[in-house]
């Protein structure tokens, strides 16, 4: 265990990967933080929770769509081609909202759209960087792994962030700094070397592009489920916290969450895994639903912190595993693209999920609520196990004939065949 948190360190002295993580986290940033900037903005403005309700599932509905879109861009054009000019367009769009404001409210719904719509796909671009930077697979992984940590520390801190600009400066001054902010994350990584030699393996021409390999369909699917329990669980939580406390424990909890995966994608990525990852998420995911089950429990509000952090344990590494799955079954040439739709299967089941637990809640009370997790977790549990044929057959790792879809320099993206180890 100790050699593998030595990986950690590895890892982060290879040359270019510190500015790779630091720059797609700060990239992200929009995306962590402009849920909650949207709404503290609109209330500044005089309108209604309804109404930045609203704002924010537009903005998610069209983060969820434009992913998997740029991600193909990507792909086929290269990272500083797409990834720096969608940036700069979501910025902006940004920016109209928040010197218009709500009002005419067709022209804030269309900013708001865009600006989730052209947020640039860094989490997908730097999954398929990782392989030129580190070389080894084992590093790989790891990097995985510590992707996945990161993304949740950068969730927690990012509505903190929010908070500190509102209180230097104004609701209006968080939206514009912390895009602003983005920007200059993407600028960093696609002016770097690995983003800019970075080149997209010659691909088949196919209009479906990642979704016609049936294994990543069945990911997807999965992760579907598994971001319908994240998203349940933050609407359950809320009348929990009612009842124990108020608003500080419902604080907790989400940071207990983020504590877990934090701590279990730690642990997981310092260990070196034996075996095909496939059936090894398939153990992780059940481990995932069972975590969530005591949640049910509701216990005193201390003992409940500790069960969120227990509920949150395995989401990380069912994330980092799912990445190396992702890079298993993902046809030549679209590798962005499937880590896209991946991000956007995610988000998408989280917005179900939540969709769901708030009738749940109001029929049920919070019980029931934290009882969805559990049953997301084992439909995801279900989905691998009734499918386990098609996941377990990567896509074959021969080069296709180059189309006119590809660069032109017909180079291949460095990755890897993760054979029985990840």
């Amino acid at each position: 265990m100790a050699a593998g948190f030595a990986g950690y360190g590895e890892i982060l002295r290879a040359r270019h990967a510190v500015r790779l993580l630091g720059g797609t986290l700060v990239g992200r940033l929009p995306n962590a933080t402009s849920a909650i900037a949207i709404m503290l903005f609109v209330r500044a403005e005089g309108g209604t929770y309804s109404l930045g309700g609203a704002l924010v599932a537009v903005y998610g509905v069209a983060n969820a769509v434009g992913q998997p879109l740029l991600g193909r861009l990507v792909d086929l054009h290269g990272q500083p081609r797409v990834q720096l000019p969608a940036a700069v367009v979501s910025a902006l769009a940004m920016a109209v909202f928040a010197f218009t404001g709500v009002d005419p409210l067709l022209l804030a719904y269309a900013a708001v759209g865009a600006a989730g719509f052209f947020t640039p796909p860094l989490e997908g671009g730097l999954r398929a960087l990782w392989p030129s930077v580190l070389r080894r697979e084992d590093q790989v992984h790891t990097a995985y792994s510590m992707d996945a940590v990161a993304q949740e520390v950068m969730f927690t801190v990012g509505p903190l962030l929010v908070t500190l600009c509102v209180a230097l400066g104004s609701e209006r001054a968080a939206l514009l700094v912390l895009n602003g902010v983005g920007v200059l994350g993407a600028l960093s990584v696609v002016v770097s070397a690995p983003s800019r030699a970075w080149r997209s393996a010659p691909r088949e021409a196919h209009w479906l592009g990642a979704l016609r390999s049936p294994g990543l369909l069945v990911l997807l699917g999965a992760l579907l489920c598994v971001g319908m329990a994240m998203g349940s669980i933050t609407v359950a939580a809320v009348p929990y916290a009612d009842d124990h406390g108020g608003d500080v424990v419902y604080g907790w909890l989400m940071a207990a969450l983020g504590l877990g995966a934090l701590l279990g994608g730690v642990g997981y990525g310092a260990r070196r895994w034996s075996g095909v990852p496939e059936r090894r998420l398939r153990v992780l995911v059940g481990f995932l639903a069972v975590c969530y089950l005591p949640l049910t429990l509701m216990p005193g509000a201390v003992a409940m912190v500790a069960l969120a952090v227990l509920a949150g344990v395995f989401l990380a590494p069912v994330l980092a595993c799912a990445f190396v799955i992702v890079d298993r079954h993902a046809p030549r040439g679209t590798v962005t693209e499937a880590f896209s739709w991946l991000v956007t299967m995610f988000t998408v089941g989280a917005s179900v999920g939540t969709g769901l637990a708030g009738p749940v809640v109001e029929t049920g009370g919070a019980r029931w609520g934290f009882a969805l997790p559990g049953v997301a977790g084992a439909v995801a549990l279900v989905v691998l196990l009734v499918t386990g044929r098609v996941l377990g057959v990567p896509v074959e790792s021969g080069v296709v004939a180059a189309s006119s879809e590809n660069d032109p320099n017909r180079a291949v993206e460095p990755r890897f065949s993760s054979g029985d180890r990840a």
